[in-house]
């Protein structure tokens, strides 16, 4: 991972997209700050294309689209995505599975939420859950004491065990039955809602994230920054970003905003 600074100014102006995980990258211990709503803002009014991609809920994405200043969101680690409709006046939301297809993921779900909290002491369900429409989040450290990692990783076998998906963010284990993650859904997203082939054009957006469910959109773009707190799950993470700032969470983000924006003036 190479300092945010040596990023070229040429290659700053050419960015034309900013995609960006939620939790401990824009937030910081669970607050959004003024510094990062700001620097959305400032993207946004800039004219570049912000979306974030998360790993919350639909109810919290329900919000995100209506009322933060960004073009979409992509919400429960690619199940969907929602943008406000500006001509409709309404939100829309897309899924990319069946409503029988979600409805069987969470019936099957159910075996594994039964038997994470038989087998994993201290862990519990995240306080958003009732909130979520495709899968389920394992609290590892938002509302319960911090779990240690091997904890953590019996959560992820059991998922996998039942033939689920399971990543790992900053405070949650997510899990979910289908073929998709972050980064399907947003080359999809971006195809259908925007017109744009990510694949002849992904040098012209970042991702900005932290945890190991980033890990493909790190790979992804090869502009891919991740916030200073990304070395805290650097070993669990198959790809990691090519650019790293020098604050953490919400303040590293603001100063990806910043480091953008400079490149464009």
């Amino acid at each position: 991972m190479t300092p945010l600074a040596a990023f070229p100014a040429a290659d700053r102006r050419l960015i034309r997209g900013v995609f960006t995980d939620i939790d401990e990258t824009l937030t910081t211990d669970s607050s959004l700050t003024a510094a990062a709503y700001a620097a959305l803002e400032s993207l946004k009014a800039a004219g570049l294309l912000v979306v974030p991609v998360t790993g919350r809920p639909a109810g919290w994405c329900d919000h995100i689209a209506r009322m933060w200043p960004v073009d979409a969101v992509v919400g429960e680690n690619g199940a969907f995505w929602m943008w406000p409709d500006r001509d409709g006046g309404r939100l829309r939301t897309r899924f990319v599975q069946s409503d029988s297809e979600r409805a069987e993921g969470r019936r099957r779900l159910e075996a594994v939420r039964a038997q994470v909290l038989r087998e994993v002491p201290g862990a519990g369900i995240a306080s958003d859950q009732p909130y979520r429409l495709a899968d389920l989040a394992i609290d590892i450290c938002e509302d319960v004491p911090a779990l240690p990692r091997e904890s953590v990783d019996r959560i992820v076998a059991i998922f996998e065990a039942h033939g689920a998906h399971a990543k790992i963010s900053s405070i949650h284990v997510n899990g979910w039955f289908g073929d998709y993650d972050k980064l399907t859904t947003t080359t999809l997203m971006m195809q259908e809602q925007f017109g744009v082939d990510l694949d002849a054009g992904r040098e012209r957006y970042v991702f900005a994230g932290d945890s190991p469910n980033d890990a493909p959109m790190f790979g992804y773009f090869p502009n891919a920054i991740g916030v200073a707190n990304v070395r805290d799950f650097a070993d669990r993470m198959t790809h990691l970003p090519r650019w790293i700032t020098t604050q953490r969470s919400g303040d590293g983000f603001a100063e990806m905003a910043q480091a953008l924006l400079a490149g464009r003036c």
